[in-house]
């Protein structure tokens, strides 16, 4: 894809909205780049007359050429988005940065929250390339489980951990809590961790991985302004998250001060995670 062309801002119409949680929805659009994207990577979406955020593509489709993306309300443009309807229009560029290499065998995949809109279209590439995921999503609530039922029928129903913190599902605790368990009983079974969600999760799951020995691939949110690597709002130590990341090995996080705990705000200020 032409550098060009990914930076040229592109409308594209609301197709469908659906209702994924109570809280979270997605958006489904049509275009030839988006339906491009690789797991992991992420679009510039501009709210007219409202700001231009990034959001992971949940979804690409190259035949039909529809892509989504999945929207939980955590501010003003989130919110626009979370509100529209069929027929309305927002803006795209990208799909930018570094996603989730392939692995094949057993893998584990780590979701919470929204993060798993980062991890679905991960799922797909991995069952396709033979890939034997065990995917743990965590969430507060039953309710706010994100895809749990897809990623059953992607990967098979056994092969998904549901987890809440309010106990309202089979598992009772923290995400990063069951992955401690599978990793305890048989750490050499797993060739890589996926992991997207909350940076205290992220932060457990490096640990448990360093601990293991078990490679990872782990998605970062930080703060992005510009999308291309010139404007330094998503640095974490020296690294540009929206360029050299989203999506870090384990390697490097490692070896990260600021992984963890701390982050930019959108002024520059640097702020405990």
């Amino acid at each position: 894809m032409s550098p060009a062309n990914l930076n040229k801002p592109r409308i594209v119409k609301v197709l469908k909205v659906k209702e994924e949680t109570p809280t979270i929805k997605s958006l489904f659009f049509k275009d030839e780049l988006c339906s491009k994207a690789k797991p992991g990577q992420f679009i510039m979406v501009w709210i007219p007359g409202i700001d231009e955020i990034p959001m992971s593509v949940s979804r690409a489709n190259l035949k039909n050429r529809i892509s989504s993306i999945t929207v939980k309300i955590v501010g003003e443009a989130t919110k626009k988005l979370h509100a529209m309807d069929k027929g309305d229009i927002f803006g795209v560029r990208g799909p930018y940065g570094v996603g989730f290499k392939i692995f094949r065998g057993n893998v584990l995949v780590v979701g919470g929250g929204v993060g798993m809109a980062s991890l679905l279209l991960l799922l797909q590439k991995l069952k396709v390339a033979g890939g034997k995921p065990i995917v743990i999503i965590g969430a507060r609530t039953g309710k706010e489980l994100l895809f749990i039922k897809e990623a059953g029928r992607i990967v098979g129903g056994k092969n998904v951990l549901a987890v809440t913190e309010d106990g309202s599902t089979e598992i009772k605790g923290l995400a990063s809590e069951v992955l401690a368990n599978l990793l305890e009983k048989n750490p050499y079974r797993y060739k890589q961790i996926y992991a997207c969600g909350p940076e205290p999760m992220l932060k457990k799951v490096l640990e448990l991985a360093l601990k293991h020995e078990v490679p990872a691939q782990l998605s970062l949110e930080r703060y992005i302004k510009c999308g291309i690597g010139l404007c330094g709002s998503c640095m974490i130590d020296s690294f540009r998250v929206c360029r050299d990341g989203p999506v870090f090995s384990s390697k490097i996080l490692a070896e990260t001060r600021e992984f963890g705990v701390f982050k930019r705000e959108p002024s520059g200020r640097i702020i405990k995670v």
